[in-house]
């Protein structure tokens, strides 16, 4: 099947959804997405930041789709043509859902442990205002203690369920879901029931913002001070492939591998996510590389960088040329400055 997105074709196999042919083409057309995840059944179609619009239907049906879709539930046609960034409707409708999610949701970035590696934080970047409209109050939880590895921070949560997805896929007793309804909806354990399985941590891994986070590395550091590396260690739970977050010769973290859609590879367990925090638990492979836009990689140390060299003495006195043209008063000879003060004494 073909299709053609913001004017560029790939063929396609029967199933796909518009949001993983784009992703097959990559670069900017990719639409973004904070509720679906590849990995797990039935993510999808609740944020509605992946919207897109569908200027031919197929070639059996050439017409357009009067609404804009959500390219994570609507599956391919052929001949379908697709405009992502290249449609003004998109754009302006991923700002309108960006706001929406921002309406609630706290200005935590300078103590969030999610900076740096948040998609919501990417989203506002791109597609967020400097300004906001919502004059009420926002809503606000109760702190609530779910586990002794993971925090809650619910005012952050943006209801994407992923970690509902995820307590349900991977484990047989999920104690904790999604409580009430509209505006009052919130994730909670059951009864006030501790989060207590082998793979409850994957939760923070899939999580897009800072509502779920990693208690054994709260306030530590942040994420673009750490070097990440590629590591593995022999496990008998899971695949025992990990990315460990090292400050010097200190392992602060260790979480699951993501692709450049921050989506986890291969989900791994409690106890290589938590009880390994020695360097000599692991066959580190090397250092991970990230995508060229990320705040990981200003912190970049897998490029060769050229050495700068400063004269140091020359470059204070240019600096000091140029300050004074921005600070100083018009050059006048001695002579005119003495006569114009003694004139204005006078007057």
């Amino acid at each position: 099947m073909k299709v053609t997105i913001d004017g560029q074709e790939i063929n396609v196999e029967p199933g796909t959804t518009i949001l993983q042919a784009a992703r097959m083409i990559g670069g900017e057309s990719v639409p973004p997405a904070m509720c679906y995840y590849s990995k797990l059944k039935g993510s999808g179609g609740k944020c509605r930041c992946c919207l897109v619009e569908v200027s031919k239907g197929s070639e059996a049906d050439p017409r357009p789709m009067p609404k804009l879709m959500a390219s994570c539930v609507t599956g391919v046609m052929d001949g379908m043509e697709v405009k992502s960034i290249s449609s003004e409707r998109v754009l302006d409708a991923r700002k309108s859902v960006t706001e929406f999610l921002l309406i609630n949701h706290p200005l935590d970035c300078p103590i969030c442990d999610q900076a740096g590696e948040c998609d919501l934080q990417n989203l506002s970047f791109k597609h967020g205002s400097a300004k906001t409209r919502y004059i009420e109050e926002r809503r606000t939880f109760e702190p609530e203690n779910i586990g002794d590895k993971i925090q809650l921070h619910m005012n952050r949560c943006i209801l994407c369920y992923r970690c509902v997805m995820t307590a349900d896929q991977l484990t047989d007793n999920r104690v904790h879901g999604v409580v009430n309804r509209g505006d009052h909806a919130q994730i909670s354990t059951c009864i006030s029931k501790a989060i207590d399985n082998e793979f409850s941590g994957n939760m923070i891994d899939v999580c897009p913002v800072g509502a779920l986070t990693d208690k054994t590395f709260r306030f530590k550091q942040r994420v673009w001070f750490n070097k990440p590396y590629n590591a593995h260690r022999d496990c008998d739970k899971c695949c025992g492939k990990t990315t460990l977050w090292m400050f010097g010769n200190e392992i602060q973290r260790v979480t699951a591998r993501k692709d450049q859609y921050h989506e986890v590879e291969e989900f791994i367990c409690n106890e290589c996510r938590f009880d390994h925090k020695d360097v000599n638990d692991w066959v580190i492979e090397g250092p991970r590389k990230f995508e060229k836009d990320s705040v990981i990689n200003q912190n970049n140390y897998t490029r060769q960088i050229e050495p700068v060299k400063i004269d140091t003495e020359k470059n204070i006195l240019l600096g000091r040329d140029k300050d004074r043209k921005k600070i100083s008063m018009p050059d006048v000879p001695l002579k005119e400055k003495e006569e114009k003060v003694y004139k204005e004494g006078n007057v």
